[in-house]
C-alpha cells in the first residue's frame, strides 16, 4: 500500500471541498444555524397559556372545592374563564371553539365523599387535538387541584382522588401516532417531493432537455406548468400512498416460518380522508414548485440536499409540529406564520383529528394558502429559468 497514492487521493477529497463554497457552509455554518434555531426556540419558548373553566356540579357543597380549585388556578397563573360555562354541554362547545383549553368538572358529591374518606373522581375534558400542547395544560391544573384539595382537607384525603380524562376529539386513550400522523403525513410528503423535484429537474438542466425547451416557442411559464404538473402527477402518487398506508389495518396471517403482521399504521380519521388528501397534495405541490426555483441555483444533486437543512429543517421546528407556534419566541411567530407546512398541519389536525369539513374557515383559511404559496413558487421559478446549461 502506498502512503503516496492514499494522500493523492485524501487530497483530491479536500480541495473539492475546499472550491466548493456551499459545501464548506452546509459543514460548517449551517448545523451551527439549526442549533442555534432548535436553542433559540427551546430556551426562549413562552409558556401558553391555560383557559381553564371549573364547572361545579356539586351543589350541596356550596361550590367550597370549585372556588378553591379556581383560587389555586390563578395563584398558579392559569385563567380562569367563566364565559356561562355551567355544564359538560357548555363546556364541550367551549372546547370545540377553543374558548378554552380544559374544563374541570366537579361532580356531585365530590367534597362530601372526600371528607368521608371515599375516592371520588373529578372529570377533565380537553380538546384531543394536540397532545404535546395539552400536556402543558393538564399538568398545570393538576397542580391546582392538588394545592386547592388540600386547602380542604389539610392532612391530606384520606381516599384517593382520581381524575378521569375525557376528550372532545378524538378519545383520552389515543396513543402518540394517532396524534402525530397527521402532522407527519405532510411533513415526509413536503420533504420527499421536494429532494425529487429538485434532484429532477436539475438532471432536466444539466442533460441540456431545458435548453433546448428555452430555444423553442415555448414560454417560461408553460414550461415551469408544465414541469409542475409532470412531477405533481409523481407527488400525488406519494401523497395517496403516505395517506393510504397511515389510514390501511392489512392483518397478514403468519406464512410458514413468518409470524403474523399488520401492514399499516391503522391510524383513524375523524374527517373525510379526501379532503385530507387535498390538503397534503397542495402542500406537495408547493413543494414540487419550490423544488423547482430551488434547483435554479444548485449545479449538482448534493446541492439540492443542502437545501434541506436550510429549507425543510427550519419548518419542522416551527411549523407547529412539536410544539404551539403559539409558544415561539415573539420573532419567530410572524415567520412560522409565512411557511406553508403551518398550514398543512392546521389543516389535517382540523380534519383528521377534529373532523372538520370543508364548511370551517380555518379548512378554508389553510386551503387558500397553500394554494397561493404553490402559484406563488409556480411565478418565482418561472422568472428564475435561464437559458444555460447548468
Amino acid at each position: 500500500m502506498s502512503a503516496r497514492r492514499l494522500w493523492s487521493i485524501t487530497r483530491r477529497i479536500i480541495d473539492g471541498f475546499r472550491r466548493d463554497h456551499r459545501t464548506l457552509a452546509l459543514i460548517f455554518i449551517v448545523p451551527v444555524a439549526v442549533t442555534a434555531l432548535l436553542g433559540w426556540v427551546l430556551r426562549d419558548q413562552q409558556i401558553a397559556p391555560t383557559r381553564v373553566a371549573i364547572v361545579d356540579l356539586d351543589v350541596a357543597a356550596g361550590g367550597r372545592l370549585a372556588s378553591a380549585i379556581s383560587d389555586a388556578a390563578m395563584g398558579a397563573g392559569l385563567t380562569v374563564v367563566d364565559d356561562g360555562i355551567v355544564d359538560q354541554v357548555t363546556a364541550r362547545a367551549a372546547l370545540a371553539d377553543d374558548r378554552i383549553d380544559a374544563a374541570l368538572v366537579v361532580p356531585s358529591g365530590f367534597v362530601a365523599d372526600l371528607l368521608a374518606g371515599g375516592s371520588p373522581r373529578l372529570r377533565l375534558i380537553t380538546q384531543g387535538a394536540n397532545a404535546i400542547a395539552e400536556g402543558g395544560h393538564v399538568a398545570g391544573l393538576q397542580r391546582a387541584v392538588s394545592r386547592a384539595i388540600l386547602s380542604l382537607a389539610p392532612g391530606g384525603p384520606r381516599g384517593e382522588i382520581g381524575i378521569e380524562r375525557e376528550t372532545v376529539f378524538g378519545t383520552p386513550d389515543a396513543d402518540v401516532l394517532d396524534v402525530m400522523a397527521p402532522v407527519f403525513i405532510g411533513y415526509f410528503a413536503y420533504f420527499f417531493v421536494f429532494v425529487l423535484t429538485g434532484i429532477s429537474f436539475l438532471r432536466e438542466r444539466v442533460g441540456g432537455t431545458l435548453e433546448r425547451l428555452l430555444a423553442t416557442p415555448v414560454t417560461k411559464p408553460e414550461i415551469v406548468l408544465g414541469y409542475s404538473l409532470g412531477f405533481g402527477i409523481f407527488a400525488t402518487f406519494e401523497v395517496v400512498i403516505l395517506i393510504v398506508f397511515s389510514l390501511m389495518r392489512l392483518e397478514v396471517p403468519a406464512i410458514g416460518p413468518l409470524p403474523a403482521f399488520v401492514v399499516g399504521l391503522d391510524v383513524p380519521t375523524a374527517g373525510s380522508p379526501l379532503l385530507a388528501f387535498l390538503i397534503a397534495l397542495l402542500l406537495a405541490l408547493g413543494a414540487v414548485n419550490l423544488g423547482i426555483f430551488l434547483s435554479t441555483f444548485a449545479r449538482t444533486e448534493l446541492q439540492i440536499l443542502q437545501f434541506i437543512p436550510i429549507v425543510i429543517v427550519p419548518q419542522g421546528l416551527l411549523a407547529g409540529i412539536f410544539w404551539p407556534v403559539e409558544t415561539l419566541p415573539d420573532v419567530l411567530q410572524p415567520i412560522a406564520r409565512l411557511l406553508p407546512l403551518t398550514y398543512a398541519v392546521d389543516g389535517l389536525r382540523d380534519v383528521m383529528i377534529r373532523g372538520y369539513d370543508l364548511g370551517a374557515g380555518s379548512v378554508q383559511l389553510d386551503i387558500a394558502v397553500l394554494a397561493t404559496i404553490a402559484a406563488f413558487f409556480v411565478a418565482l421559478a418561472a422568472g428564475t429559468i435561464r437559458r444555460e446549461v447548468a
